[in-house]
């Protein structure tokens, strides 16, 4: 049988108040002279009964639920990016918040349905959140509420948005390579993803390019080659044989995720070439592949828990005027490069944190 929960009117009969003077106790209230013996003697008793307030109630008074909700299209069930959901309920909980999470499935209808039911129960702001980095649709809903946009962006808006930073990401790829000392021969395989499909590239294969070409200008070389393709075990493995029926020997690959980078692998393999004595291999993303490839492939993580994170810390503690987050992509250096004889050993360290006003990505 279920136990009846404790009212602030238990809590006032304990202590001899009011319920007016217990309410006020409780919610730390100051505009009404209560003795300090009499503050006690609630205190305790609601410790005593073992009080929680009815924050439902309480919302419809202060029009604060603390609460807050996450709409994404696929997010909540994707495997790979879980950790954006467990950074942003530390985020949550650490403030004393409640995240709720819904999921879409990129259906229009749904997403509606979704933002009214959470407007409904008065969240005190949202996450919209995509998948693939892109610039999307808010929906009308959400324009004049509390909103943060995580790992997208709507031009018009007035949202921040958080995003990973790719284009340092892209630089510190060339990094790598270039202080592993490649200069030469260096070739980059997935490219900006042209593909029939998305005739003009994707976000991230656009940022992550710029990264590596602006380092490698930088270093006063320029990339050698790139293989346009999709970012499939498949394509790696057929632009690099590709390369190599040409007669073109890479001294190095940057990979713009760690499936081309599989793909890649094989390709060396089957032609006799060793990864990283032969070749080097750097790749993006950082995921259990990465780890399990042999060798292990050095590859560039996409923060998903400090996505997460941040989005909500932005919604709740961010000010007023919009502005672009973009959270540091670290480098895992693993064995698949190695340096050239007399050449430093690699040392990447991510860049900070670059932060800019405005209404989608610089």
């Amino acid at each position: 049988m279920s136990r009846r929960r404790v009212t602030m009117a238990d809590v006032a009969r304990r202590a001899g108040v009011s319920p007016t003077t217990a309410s006020f106790v409780l919610a730390d209230r100051r505009d009404m002279r209560i003795s300090g013996e009499a503050e006690e003697r609630v205190r305790r008793a609601a410790q005593e009964l073992g009080y929680r307030p009815n924050l439902t109630a309480r919302g419809l008074r202060t029009s604060v639920t603390r609460t807050v909700a996450m709409i994404s299209d696929t997010i909540a069930t994707t495997q790979f990016a879980g950790e954006v959901i467990h950074g942003a309920l530390d985020a949550a909980g650490a403030r004393d918040h409640v995240l709720f999470i819904a999921e879409t499935k990129g259906d229009p209808d749904v997403e509606a349905q979704l933002v009214e039911g959470m407007l409904d129960r008065q969240v005190d702001g949202f996450i919209y959140a995509a998948m693939s980095t892109r610039e999307v649709r808010l929906p009308a809903a959400l324009q004049d509420t509390r909103v943060v946009m995580l790992n997208c962006w709507a031009q018009g808006t007035r949202a921040s948005s958080v995003l990973p930073d790719e284009v340092n990401a892209g630089r510190d790829a060339a990094s790598v390579v270039l202080a592993a000392g490649h200069r030469q021969g260096v070739h980059v395989i997935g490219g900006r993803h042209i593909t029939p499909a998305t005739p003009e590239g994707v976000w991230a294969g656009q940022e992550r390019m710029r990264g590596i070409e602006e380092a490698m200008a930088q270093a006063g070389t320029r990339l050698d080659g790139v293989a346009e393709c999709d970012w499939q075990p498949a394509d790696g493995h057929r632009e690099v044989l590709r390369l190599l029926d040409a007669g073109t020997r890479p001294h190095a690959l940057i990979c713009l995720n760690d499936r081309v980078s599989m793909g890649a692998y094989q390709a060396l393999q089957q032609a006799g070439l060793n990864v990283p004595d032969d070749v080097c291999v750097v790749s993006f993303d950082d995921s259990d592949l990465a780890a399990w490839l042999r060798p292990s492939l050095t590859s560039i993580a996409l923060p998903h828990y400090d996505l997460g994170r941040t989005a909500v810390e932005v919604l709740l503690d961010g000010g007023i005027a919009p502005r672009v987050h973009r959270i540091p992509m670290p480098v895992t250096l693993r064995s698949s490069h190695r340096t050239t004889s007399g050449s430093p050993r690699p040392t990447v360290t991510p860049t900070t944190t670059r932060q800019g006003p405005g209404e989608g990505p610089p």
